[in-house]
């Protein structure tokens, strides 16, 4: 199956430096990929890059098999800016009747739905909604599209805990019913937990871990012990409180210490604290 998303030695230089370097990965189709790094580590760069929005300094990336070109982004994707630019001026349902007239593929009964479904009026004007309620405009014009690759810059930074679930299990099932392909990126590593199947982490504009979920997390370990024990190769992390050491370690179980299975936070928080040298 062609990969929905593939980069190769990827690079992108603005006047103050380099905001993505070698960034090489390859994101399958079907999957909810969480797209992880600090601020400044490239994640809008590289959306932006697979939109069109953006020509490359260096290297190539490949959506849904092609090479973005000046004449817009493939009609296969959809993207949903951090900024979720809207209308607001319009009411919510002159914003869906927009997204009908622009776009060939529109389906307007799944739109009209998802806009239904998460208690927004639609006379209402995008000026006087909340940020929750403009996000979940903007999601139903993304997905309104039928797209099979959705790019998702920090959609949930401005939802309350329920509105993220809500979102987040409406993405579950799109992907279940349609095999859609989502690339999310957020700085709320719980909420990706368990909803997330693949990982890429940027920092300083690098590729620093990507691959499948499960796999990353049955080749770490969290090990709990003595200070004085050897820690072990493959060294992550290594934090000592008092004459007690944590370690998070690209290894399986090690004899001596107490061996834990990561979360997906544990393993990213790892990564983006630890050395530059220590990727995988």
């Amino acid at each position: 199956m062609t990969p929905a998303l593939e980069a190769g030695a990827l690079a992108m230089r603005y006047r103050r430096g380099w905001a993505l370097r070698d960034c090489a990965f390859t994101l399958p189709a079907g999957r909810i990929s969480a797209l992880i790094g600090p601020n400044g580590a490239g994640k809008s760069t590289l959306m932006r890059i697979a939109t069109g929005l953006l020509r490359p300094t260096g290297g190539a990336i490949r959506v849904l098999g092609e090479e973005p070109t000046h004449r817009g982004a493939h009609p296969g994707l959809a993207f949903l800016a951090q900024d979720k630019p809207l209308y607001k001026g319009f009411t919510v349902a002159e914003m869906l009747r927009a997204g009908e007239e622009l776009n060939p593929t529109w389906d307007r009964e799944y739109a009209h739905r998802l806009v239904r479904e998460a208690g927004v009026p639609a006379h209402a004007r995008i000026g006087t909604l909340s940020g929750g309620q403009r996000t979940r405009v903007a999601l139903a014009l993304a997905l309104g599209r039928r797209p099979r690759l959705v790019l998702l810059d920090e959609p949930l930074a401005d939802l309350d805990p329920v509105a993220r679930q809500e979102v987040m299990q409406t993405l579950l099932a799109e992907v279940a019913d349609t095999e859609l392909t989502v690339l999310l990126s957020s700085h709320v590593i719980a909420d990706l937990d368990g909803v997330c199947d693949h990982l890429v982490l940027l920092t300083d504009g690098r590729v620093r871990l990507h691959g499948d979920v499960d796999e990353l997390l049955a080749g770490h370990r969290v090990l709990i012990g003595s200070r004085d024990l050897e820690p072990p190769p493959g060294v992550v992390e290594f934090r000592a409180t008092g004459r007690q050491a944590t370690v998070l370690a690209r290894t399986g179980d090690v004899p001596g210490w107490d061996n834990n299975a990561p979360s997906l936070e544990e393993l990213a928080l790892g990564y983006l604290r630890s050395p530059k040298e220590a990727a995988a």
